[in-house]
């Protein structure tokens, strides 16, 4: 048997550690994300049932299992260049957001009626050089605001992933003009030691508002 690499030592050694991952391990969920989403939901009331919704960055499935179970007899569309563990009525579009073909197909079911909610778990490849993976994280940010401008019904809402440094309090302000209220927060399933957060936008309309107070 091979040996692991180190940083694949740690990675298994802090997975047995983690609550939440062994918590989905023992519950039978796709991944620990599932708890953040959850946690995320349960404190702001983003999904209904019968919503419209558009997942990005849906791999490998965590998300797109509480959005199941949660947005009962709407429609889903999960979009990830990996594989996606979907129920069968979840709509699958392979690819990355910004190809030509993926923005077709979204675009395409998003002309039968425009999405009640937004929700992006994407993150760069990180490369371990902070700069460059923050810049990374803000380009997806900005590209989750363009599917929003495209696709998302005056009203609905929108929450994604970030990352705390440089730009995000900037971009952050930005959205005061887009959504009627924005706050920022850190489920407890995310890693304490992770720089990752998560922005909320609620409302989302074209006259300029001000952005709700972060919650931590």
């Amino acid at each position: 048997m091979a040996k692991r690499s180190k940083s694949s030592s740690r990675w298994l050694q802090r997975q047995q550690k983690d609550y939440f991952a062994r918590r989905a391990k023992s519950e039978g969920q796709v991944s620990r994300a599932h708890y953040k989403l959850q946690q995320i939901d349960e404190k702001y009331r983003l999904i209904r049932p019968r919503d419209r919704i558009l997942e990005l960055g849906a791999a490998p499935g965590g998300w797109t299992r509480y959005l199941e179970e949660r947005a009962d007899r709407g429609v889903l569309v999960a979009v990830d260049p990996l594989p996606i563990t979907t129920g069968a009525q979840t709509v699958v579009v392979e690819g990355a957001l910004g190809d030509e073909a993926v923005d077709a197909q979204i675009a395409e079911i998003a002309a039968r009626a425009a999405f009640d909610l937004v929700l992006s778990d994407m993150a760069p490849n990180m490369s371990g050089v902070r700069a460059v993976d923050q810049a990374r994280s803000m380009d997806l940010a900005d590209m989750v605001l363009e599917a929003c401008e495209k696709w998302l019904r005056p009203g609905g809402h929108m929450a994604l992933k970030a990352f705390q440094g440089e730009g995000l309090d900037d971009w952050v302000v930005e959205l005061r003009s887009k959504f009627n209220k924005i706050q920022m927060t850190k489920p407890k399933a995310s890693r304490p030691d992770s720089r990752e957060v998560f922005v909320v936008a609620r409302a989302w309309q074209r006259g300029p508002v001000s952005a709700a107070p972060s919650d931590g």
